[in-house]
Parts: C-alpha cells; sequence; structure tokens
C-alpha cells in the first residue's frame, strides 16, 4: 500500500511548499520514501513555475531541509483523483478545493490545523502577508509530525488487512 498527500495553499510559494518540504524531510528520514509521496499546489495561478518564496528557502535552508526542485503549480480538479488526503493550509482554500473538485469525490480533504486543535486557530497564517515564516514553521514541522503519525497508521492498518 502507498499513499499521497498534496498541501495547497494559496499561491503555493509559502505554507504548503514549506509543508511539503518538511513532510518529505520526515519521510525521508523515516525511510518511507517509497511508500509516501509528497507534493503541493496552490489554489491561485500568479506564481505558477516559480520557486517557494525566498522566506520560506531561507527557513528550509536554516534547518537543512531541501525544496530542490519544487516550482508552484496550481491544483486542479484532476488532483482529487491523485492524492488519498488533500491538506488546506486555511478555510478559505479548504473551501475552494471543496469546489474544485465537486461533490462525489472519494480524496479526503482537511484543514491543516485541524491536526493541531491546541494551536488554538483555524487557519496556518500566511507569511506571505505577515512576514512570520518562523512561526509558520513550528506550525507546519508539528502539524506535518502528526499528519506522519497518522499516515504510518492507515498504512500499517492497509498491510494488515
Amino acid at each position: 500500500m502507498s499513499y499521497s498527500v498534496l498541501f495547497v495553499c494559496l499561491g503555493n510559494i509559502c505554507r504548503s511548499p514549506m509543508a511539503e518540504a518538511v513532510m518529505k524531510d520526515l519521510v525521508r528520514r523515516e525511510g518511507l520514501e517509497n511508500e509516501i509521496s509528497v507534493d503541493s499546489a496552490g489554489t491561485g495561478d500568479w506564481h505558477i513555475g516559480k520557486p517557494p518564496h525566498e522566506g520560506t528557502r531561507a527557513l528550509l535552508d536554516r534547518h537543512s531541509i531541501s525544496y530542490e526542485g519544487m516550482k508552484a503549480r496550481q491544483f486542479a480538479a484532476n488532483d482529487g483523483g491523485q492524492f488519498d488526503l488533500i491538506v488546506a493550509m486555511d478555510t478559505k482554500n479548504e473551501r475552494d478545493i471543496r469546489a474544485i473538485l465537486g461533490a462525489g469525490r472519494g480524496t479526503e480533504v482537511i484543514r491543516f490545523l485541524s491536526v493541531l486543535p491546541e494551536a488554538g486557530m483555524d487557519d496556518v497564517p500566511d507569511p506571505y502577508y505577515t512576514g512570520n515564516f518562523d512561526e509558520v514553521y513550528a506550525l507546519v514541522k508539528k502539524g506535518c509530525e502528526r499528519l506522519l503519525d497518522a499516515i504510518k497508521g492507515r498504512l500499517d492498518d492497509g498491510r494488515r488487512t
């Protein structure tokens, strides 16, 4: 059994590529690259083809996390059939994802901070506007660790059946 996850934010240059890079790093450290695939996208089209934001790149560099080859892309309806889990970085993007996918799609869509209820907020703040990449990284790292634990549980359940 393999599992695929897609992180989605607005422009795919700050939050979702940060989550993609952090999750890929965690997956690599666990030796699960052949079982878990990770990608990211944005609901908007402004940054298609561009690398992650310089603030995201600087933060990932500080933590020795690779973002090599990452380029912004736009979320599309066919992503629903390609991924087991789509993780929206905020409430508006969750609504947009559900509207793009339409009714009757079986792909699970969640809001990122639903896995971190103790954070006391619904949305991962957008550092494109706030400039607070460190706050976002702290949320993303903890959330990705929690998501990975849940995904490993699903993979284990799949192996037992």
